[in-house]
């Protein structure tokens, strides 16, 4: 399920969506209280849930198709690692109903990125 944007509209670009993401994830570090445990979760969440598209742009620069699949990779694990970092969040710092949606969309955002690795061929490891 795409994000909206601020007119109600549905994002389907992902760049835009990874984009927003990042700035929500921004958002959301910022709200988190200055304490050691909380200065830990906001630099791992930030670093993780920033890398995400950052990670993309340069799969989109990649002058081979692996390196395009290994950039691809590492967005998706990114994804993952903030999705674990929100799911902390949740009821320990932040109430549920103000991160759900930001879980779901790591979750999306998981399932696209791996959307497009299985169609490269990528083999994931359990």
């Amino acid at each position: 399920m795409p994000i909206n944007n601020n007119q109600g509209e549905k994002i389907y670009d992902i760049r835009e969506r990874l984009m927003r993401f990042s700035n929500r994830i921004i958002q959301i570090t910022r709200s988190l209280p200055r304490t050691i445990d909380g200065e830990v979760i906001i630099r791992q969440l930030a670093k993780s849930g920033t890398s995400v598209g950052a990670n993309f742009e340069e799969a989109d620069g990649a002058l081979t198709k692996k390196d395009f699949i290994n950039k691809v990779a590492i967005a998706r694990k990114e994804a993952k690692e903030t999705k674990y970092w929100l799911k902390l969040l949740c009821g320990n710092y932040l109430p549920e109903e103000v991160i759900r949606m930001d879980i779901q969309e790591a979750e999306e955002i998981i399932c696209i990125l791996s959307a497009i690795l299985k169609k490269l061929g990528y083999q994931f490891r359990l």
